[in-house]
């Protein structure tokens, strides 16, 4: 397996640039505040039950035996997979891991992990807050009963590198744990066609989030780390036992997809 390692500026007037920062709702790190889902004109939508998170995943550090067997990125334990990359993405101004993408099969998958009340749910607010964020660069979202229940398919106009206009493709998923709140976003082939987004998807089920006993306001950023065996490869390459390197110049900066308009 292989670990990438870049930085990434959040400064509020970078425009966000890719998909998956323009439908965060991050504000320094964290989610923000609440959104009026009447100005998305979104139905009202029932509360999440159909997903039984404690059955199928993501899983909480209460709820597996040990941490033997998975990638430790503090926050987060992955479970290693033949084939797959993990990118950890730093934020300039503060020289924190705000999130990791795993790189799989051409797919991506980045994963944050946010704090958040035993009571309170976060992902009905953080969907409607994905939507308004789109909505305001000229995009579209649709609302999904997806693997994980309730997803966000949103599509944000863009251009690619030869001119031509387009839409960058996100599929976001989020699942509400005890005291967290895990947000994914499928890149990619993924973002589209459900056989390309199988083996990703079970990658997100087999996450393990470890909350920890800190006290933390809802929507704080768990922090992430590089894994306690990782070593300085090439290029800014991080890489884990023998594994090789991440290959490429820049592996931590490629976005989601464009999807070109016929």
């Amino acid at each position: 397996m292989a670990f990438g390692f870049g930085r990434k500026n959040k400064n509020k007037d970078d425009r966000y640039a890719d998909a998956e920062d323009a439908a965060l709702g991050l504000n320094d790190g964290g989610i923000s505040g609440d959104a009026d889902a009447a100005q998305l004109g979104l139905p009202p939508d029932p509360s999440d039950t159909v997903y039984d998170r404690a059955l199928h995943g993501p899983l909480d550090e209460s709820e597996v035996e040990g941490r033997d067997g998975y990638v430790d990125l503090g926050a987060l334990l992955v479970t290693p997979r033949e084939g797959l990359s993990l990118r950890l993405e730093v934020e300039e101004s503060t020289n924190r891991v705000i999130a990791v993408t795993l790189d799989l099969n051409g797919s991506s998958l980045q994963l944050q992990a946010f704090a958040a009340s035993r009571s309170d749910k976060l992902w009905r607010d953080i969907r409607e807050q994905i939507g308004l964020s789109v909505g305001s660069q000229g995009g579209e979202i649709e609302i999904l009963d997806g693997t994980f229940g309730k997803e966000v398919l949103a599509k944000v106009p863009a251009q690619g590198s030869d001119g031509s206009r387009g839409f960058r493709v996100a599929r976001f998923l989020g699942v509400d744990g005890p005291r967290w709140f895990l947000r994914g976003v499928l890149g990619g082939p993924a973002a589209v066609d459900p056989a390309a987004a199988a083996e990703l998807e079970d990658l997100f089920r087999g996450v393990v989030v470890v909350r920890g006993e800190v006290p933390l306001p809802p929507r704080d950023l768990l922090l992430l780390r590089l894994p306690k065996d990782a070593v300085a490869g090439p290029q800014g390459a991080m890489a884990a036992d023998h594994a090789a390197p991440a290959q490429g110049g820049e592996p931590f900066r490629r976005g989601p997809e464009i999807t070109a308009i016929g």
